[in-house]
């Protein structure tokens, strides 16, 4: 498997927190998410969000970050429509306090889904 830095997704996770500034995504430090490619991966997904846990913040004396990877076989054939809805998906992982944890799919009565995704993808395209 080989990893490349994807300034195109970078871009895309940009516009989309730009898009939906002060609505969604507010806690979220732009400059602290970085987005990868991945070629010849063996995972099945589209795209997955990595964290840096407090203890490896501590011992590297960093902030908090996050890593959106996407496996390019698969994200690179969905459509724009559908990208824009998978980065969203990853981005609702970044808990509201950004502190290098992940959100599970279901969690206090919440889901990542198809539901709560649309309901973002609808309001990003409203606003651009």
């Amino acid at each position: 498997m080989k990893f490349d830095v994807a300034l195109d997704i970078q871009n895309q996770v940009y516009n989309i927190l730009d898009v939906l500034e002060g609505v969604y995504f507010s806690h979220v430090v732009a400059d602290n998410i970085i987005c990868m490619r991945s070629i010849d991966s063996k995972a099945r997904a589209y795209a997955r969000i990595w964290s840096l846990p407090r203890i490896w913040q501590a011992g590297l004396g960093v902030e908090p970050h996050y890593i959106i990877e996407v496996l390019s076989q698969f994200f690179d054939k969905q459509s724009d429509e559908n990208k824009i809805r998978t980065l969203i998906h990853e981005l609702l992982h970044i808990p509201k306090t950004f502190s290098g944890a992940l959100v599970p799919h279901k969690c206090f009565n919440k889901k990542i889904d198809k539901k709560s995704v649309e309901v973002i993808y609808k309001e990003y395209k409203r606003r651009i």
